[in-house]
């Protein structure tokens, strides 16, 4: 094997288990509500597991950010998938066996939730290491997640709309245990040789026996404390509060990180409710069924894997301010309005792949200017409360989608959703401070003077 795909190992490992672990979630994503409202016909109720997901995969994935930065991202994300491949898997096997009753099914969900979300922090804070590691281009590592993310959405729609049609919901929720299970064993596997940015920094200074440099862009009037790297002699010093307290300080303290995550936490609240909510019943009431909700969500993410893969190739050299607003006006709110006006399914899947296409540049440029901003001893936390915010509103997406169909009918819910998408991903056009998303950042060369000085 060449130099430079030993060295690209670890990036490529990921993202097959992203691949894997992700395809797995989204059979669940369709799996799990559609359980829910066959077996119940409540809204209500499908909106409730929403919540018992959610809630707690936020929660987590906020307070784990000073644990992946002490004990490591890798360690944190092979646990977490590993005793997640549990959680879900005694849905199923409770089921088969007659016990699994309504707030059991709550509390399993919950405690999935729970493990997902360090998980998923952890996963995050992988990428700058492993940016760095394969030595490519932040856009180029953040299209290809992306892609694997749309693929792995494409993939798993299918193949669920297919498996709770053939084998039931419940059943097909052991493909989502499964996939926990082998992205474990790959990340294993793969991401042996791949050490921490800061454990680095920490090895290079004992050697030429100076301190670990300041992190790139901290100043001694701004920057918070900076926090020994993960693994050196005084880690145990410094109180999980207080690390948790730094990469708070750091996020609110950049106007941008900020208001992206703010941004994202109510597109990500109506997502939800769409996904979770809002489409399944709009299939039901249809007549289309699961199949119809598998295809639409197959078509949207096909769409987005092309968009991602052009995002990957050229994303380095788009202006991100314009492709961010033009994305979002493609793929956001005319979502909901294409449903509310109850157009045929052709039509419905027609602008789905068109919509997914947009879709495809968002995560690349929102993903590479988060990462750029962020100095490599803070990664963990902050890129784990920037998440956790993004998410934050996400445990109630399920709740206010049920709420308003119960309150007003399906059409006027699709209608209000998309009217509140429209106005949080426009907003930005008129803050100023927006367009420093154009300001790219040479981070692979600003970490590696940090491990240098």
């Amino acid at each position: 094997m060449s130099t430079g795909a030993v060295h690209r190992l670890p990036l490529y490992g990921w993202l097959t288990a992203e691949a894997i672990s992700l395809t797995g979630t989204r059979v669940s994503m369709i799996a799990l509500p559609w359980f829910v409202l066959s077996t119940t016909g409540s809204a209500t109720q499908t909106g409730l597991v929403a919540f018992a997901d959610m809630f707690p995969l936020v929660t987590l994935k906020a307070l784990a950010g000073p644990l992946v930065d002490r004990v490591g991202a890798r360690r944190i994300a092979i646990g977490a998938d590993a005793a997640s491949a549990v959680a879900v898997g005694l849905v199923p096997l409770l089921y088969t066996l007659g016990m699994l009753s309504f707030p059991a099914l709550l509390a399993l969900v919950a405690l999935a939730g729970a493990l997902r979300g360090p998980g998923d922090g952890a996963k995050n804070a992988m990428v700058p290491d492993l940016v760095e590691h394969a030595g490519v281009p932040m856009e180029r590592a953040t299209g290809l997640a992306s892609a694997v993310e749309r693929t792995a959405s494409m993939a798993g729609a299918a193949i669920a709309g297919g498996l709770v049609a053939l084998i039931g919901a419940a059943d097909a929720l052991l493909l989502d245990a499964a996939s926990f299970l082998v992205s474990a064993a790959v990340l294993t596997a793969c991401t042996r040789r791949l050490r921490p940015a800061a454990m680095r920094a920490a090895t290079l200074a004992a050697a030429a026996g100076r301190a670990p440099a300041e992190a790139p862009g901290d100043t001694a009037a701004t920057a918070p404390v900076a926090s020994p790297p993960a693994g050196s002699a005084d880690d145990g010093d410094i109180s999980y509060l207080r690390r948790l307290r730094e990469g708070w300080d750091f996020l609110r303290s950049d106007p941008l990180l900020l208001g992206i995550s703010l941004m994202v936490a109510v597109t990500n609240l109506f997502d939800t409710a769409y996904v979770s909510v809002l489409v399944p019943v709009w299939a039901k009431q249809s007549g289309g069924g699961p199949g119809s909700v598998g295809l639409l969500f197959a078509v949207f993410s096909g769409g987005a894997v092309l968009g991602a893969v052009v995002a990957a190739t050229w994303a380095a050299r788009l202006p991100r301010y314009r492709t961010y607003l033009v994305a979002f006006l493609i793929c956001g709110a005319p979502r909901f309005f294409v449903l509310a006006f109850d157009l045929p399914l052709g039509g419905v899947l027609a602008y789905g792949a068109v919509a997914g296409f947009g879709s495809g540049f968002i995560n690349p440029v929102l993903g590479a200017v988060i990462f750029e901003r962020i100095p490599a001893h803070l990664v963990g936390r902050v890129s784990s409360l920037n998440s956790a915010l993004c998410w934050s509103l996400m445990p109630f997406g399920g709740v206010v989608g049920g709420l308003l169909i119960g309150g007003v009918g399906l059409t006027p819910a699709l209608l209000v959703c998309g009217a509140a998408y429209l106005a949080a991903t426009m907003l930005p056009a008129l803050q100023p401070r927006w367009r420093e998303m154009d300001t790219r950042r040479a981070v692979r060369e600003e970490r590696a003077a940090t491990l240098a000085v």
